[in-house]
């Protein structure tokens, strides 16, 4: 995870947000690289789910709605996590990112230690209790180390357990609800009537629009709005550089199907589906696991949740949320609002409000995923090398043309006439500092699938270009025309 943090600073892909003024927790800037990878994300989901589906259309709605919206949807009342405080550090935590567990030493509870949520949070824990085992001098076997989750703690064991911060007993507070969304003001009053929120999430514009969509885009049901843009939380405990941010981007459909029809089919049809797109971006299905949330832990929308999880430098986490909503929005807002946002179905002659499948998932989330699987270290002659394997589809950069040496306008000329017909329709990198090799090294760790160079054959001998393969390190000649055929068959999904 180090070396891409690194990376991301080094070459331009992420920044901190305001860093000349120290940096804003939980909020990011995208830099030149970033921003490519970003939109190609984002373009890459839209071509497979929208422009390629006959079912599925397209919504922007605005970042703030009217706030009746988030009462009607459950927001103002469950959108909440549980908090806890340190009051000696002034440090604040997720109460179900903090666990817990008592150290016994020969039958004796002689403390209680607590850790984060994390890698390696059991290693951390027990070698926390044998810290405090050595502390007290305690004789005897250090009996295992049970975590528990601090939510379920009683009130006796909760002034017992350390805080994270301090490992001082005594300092947390009990859990409390943290309303997560981000409050703001419309209009020129500062009072209650003004209050309005940033959206935590886009799904609730796709509902609140659901009969504008019907009325006008010639839909039948089934069907899917899909929607990419920013939604803001609040977090208690933003982590894991871009993982959990207050600000980002999530890609979501709201996909509607018949009350009569099988939920169940297609619930796990989108599954599906979602971990085909991720394959077909370089993302492997060895490195993805799903999740079936229980019962008891579903949010009060769902009939069923399945969590399509990725294997992150800093353990197992949720990549994207594919949920099975029922009725719950659409009837919400209908009856709030007092607006029928119901499906009239042609053939049966009845009126029902559909159920919905919602595939959700985060641009920041798929942005860290495939730099985590395309990170590569290795040596070529004789130097180390560091290559981001991404694939063609989604790199910032598909190619760079390169003069074998700067210092001959004509291979400079001919460079840059090949790169200005290229960018017409790729986006291409030209570069001529330094050697040759050098230029090879920078443009693999940025991701850049190939390195195009214009050497004394091309000039003197009409004999093409040099195509340099990133990963094979195989190049080949072929002509400008070849090339730009050979890009459309590569850089397209």
């Amino acid at each position: 995870m180090d070396a891409i943090l690194n990376l991301c600073k080094r070459r331009g892909f992420v920044f901190p947000s305001s860093e000349i003024y120290g940096g804003l927790n939980g909020f990011f800037d995208y830099g030149p690289l970033g921003v490519e990878l970003r939109n190609n994300i984002k373009q890459a989901w839209w071509q497979d789910f929208v422009h390629r589906r006959d079912d599925i259309v397209g919504l922007d709605s605005s970042i703030i709605h009217h706030p009746t919206t988030w009462k009607a949807s459950g927001h103002v009342e469950n959108f909440t996590d549980p908090l806890v405080d340190c009051r000696e550090s002034k440090m604040r935590y997720r109460a179900d990112q903090l666990f817990f567990a008592a150290v016994r030493v020969a039958g004796e509870t002689i403390g209680y230690v607590s850790v984060l949520e994390d890698e390696g949070m059991q290693a951390k824990a027990e070698e926390a209790a044998q810290d405090l085992k050595r502390k007290l001098a305690r004789q005897g076997a250090l009996e295992p180390v049970v975590l528990r989750d601090f939510t379920e703690a009683s009130p006796e064991e909760i002034p017992l357990v350390p805080s994270p911060a301090t490992g001082k007993p005594g300092s947390l507070t009990p859990p409390r609800s943290f309303n997560m969304m981000f409050q703001t003001h419309v209009g020129a009053m500062q009072d209650a009537s003004a209050v309005a929120y940033l959206r935590p999430e886009t799904a609730q514009g796709i509902f609140i629009n659901f009969k504008n969509v019907v009325d006008t885009g010639r839909v039948k049901l089934p069907f899917g709005i899909a929607q990419v843009g920013k939604a803001f939380r609040n977090e208690i405990n933003p982590r894991n550089f871009i993982f959990r941010s207050r600000e980002f981007e999530q890609m979501e459909i709201e996909y509607f199907i018949a009350p009569t029809a099988d939920w169940e089919a297609a619930h796990k049809g989108w599954i599906e589906s979602c971990l085909a797109w991720f394959e077909s971006i370089g993302i492997p299905r060895s490195k993805l696991s799903l999740y079936a949330h229980p019962k008891e832990k579903l949010a009060h929308y769902s009939k069923g949740t399945v969590d399509i999880m990725f294997e992150f430098p800093f353990g197992v986490q949720e990549l994207q949320g594919v949920a099975a909503r029922g009725d719950f929005d659409l009837t919400q807002h209908s009856e709030v609002s007092g607006t029928r946002l119901d499906w009239f179905d042609e053939a049966g002659k009845t009126r029902f409000i559909p159920h919905v499948i919602e595939p959700s998932v985060g641009v920041d989330r798929v942005f860290l995923a495939l730099l985590a699987t395309a990170y590569h270290e290795d040596e070529v002659e004789g130097e180390k090398r560091v290559v981001l394997r991404l694939p063609a589809r989604v790199a910032p950069y598909k190619a760079a043309v390169f003069p074998l040496l700067k210092n001959k306008p004509e291979l400079v000329e001919r460079a840059k006439a090949l790169h200005a017909r290229l960018r017409r329709r790729f986006n291409v990198y030209y570069d001529e500092a330094g050697a040759i090799g050098r230029r090879y090294r920078r443009q693999d760790e940025i991701g850049t699938p190939y390195g195009i160079t214009v050497d004394f054959e091309t000039v003197e001998k009409q004999a093409g270009v040099t195509v340099r393969d990133r990963d094979t390190l195989e190049q080949v000649r072929m002509s400008e025309d070849d090339l730009v055929r050979f890009l459309d068959e590569k850089v397209g999904g």
